[in-house]
């Protein structure tokens, strides 16, 4: 019963194909006209919905044109920064390289130039090792330095190598001299304290003499190590020692001992004079 149901609706429609075929030129276009009025918004619901579709994936296109235009400009600034870091590491070296050149014309004496190649495991505060050693004319008790000031002094030299105390060890001592009170004294390293700075200090210093933070802190040349008025480091802190016999001083070093990378060997020897330029 089902097929001839659908074959008798088959049958009606082809027929009403058929009678709408046959009509006169009128009748068929008014048939036609009311056809299109009926199907009229039906084809205004798929053209609105073909649009939305086309629309929507346009929009699904350009969001991942723009997260790919987004990751390009990240990877863009990633690389600009890493550009910049790198311009302003070099800048800061090449800074660094004119300061300690300046630094040798200064000295007055030959300077060997060395870069720090290793430091003490045990204690990276107490002693370092240079790419300088006995060919390059250094040997034991040569003072170390920077232009900010002095490191410490040479204990061991390979033919490639030299051992530099450092004036942060305990085992070291310098004679020092505060310029605005004339005192003098003895300075020796203290090491590392509990907030990570590298202290030193200094005892012996006259007790009449009445000590600041602040004072500036220079060799005095006593010793035979350091020559005179070489910059050491700033006073934090003085007080009289127990028994009242001196006052005592916790000094900060001018010199970076903590992030030294390059540094100066002083020799006994003194530069050549410049000749004079003749026209």
């Amino acid at each position: 019963m089902v097929r001839r149901g659908g074959f008798l609706i088959w049958m009606v429609l082809l027929a009403t194909l058929l009678a709408i075929a046959n009509l006169p030129l009128p009748a068929a276009r008014a048939v036609k006209a009311g056809v299109r009025e009926f199907l009229a918004p039906l084809h205004a619901l798929i053209a609105r919905t073909s649009m939305h579709v086309r629309e929507a994936a346009s929009a699904i296109r350009g969001i991942g044109g723009l997260a790919a235009e987004n990751r390009a400009l990240q990877e863009e600034m990633l690389r600009l920064r890493l550009d910049m870091q790198s311009l302003q590491a070099a800048a800061a070296e090449n800074a660094e390289l004119r300061e300690l050149a300046g630094f040798r014309q200064r000295a007055g004496q030959r300077t060997v130039a060395a870069e720090v190649i290793a430091r003490e495991s045990s204690g990276w505060w107490q002693s370092l090792r240079l790419d300088r050693g006995r060919l390059d004319g250094l040997r034991a008790d040569l003072p170390v330095v920077t232009p900010d000031g002095i490191v410490g002094r040479i204990t061991d030299v390979t033919d490639h190598t030299a051992d530099v105390l450092l004036i942060s060890d305990p085992s070291c001592r310098v004679s020092v001299r505060i310029p605005r009170t004339g005192s003098h004294g003895v300075l020796r390293g203290v090491g590392m304290r509990w907030d990570g700075q590298i202290v030193c200090r200094v005892d012996f210093l006259h007790p009449r003499h009445a000590v600041r933070p602040g004072d500036e802190v220079v060799t005095s040349g006593l010793g035979g190590v350091f020559p005179p008025n070489l910059p050491v480091g700033t006073v934090l802190s003085a007080q009289m020692d127990a028994a009242g016999l001196y006052r005592r001083a916790d000094v900060l070093p001018r010199a970076d001992l903590g992030r030294l990378r390059r540094a100066f060997v002083l020799t006994d020897e003194p530069l050549p004079p410049r000749r004079s330029s003749r026209r």
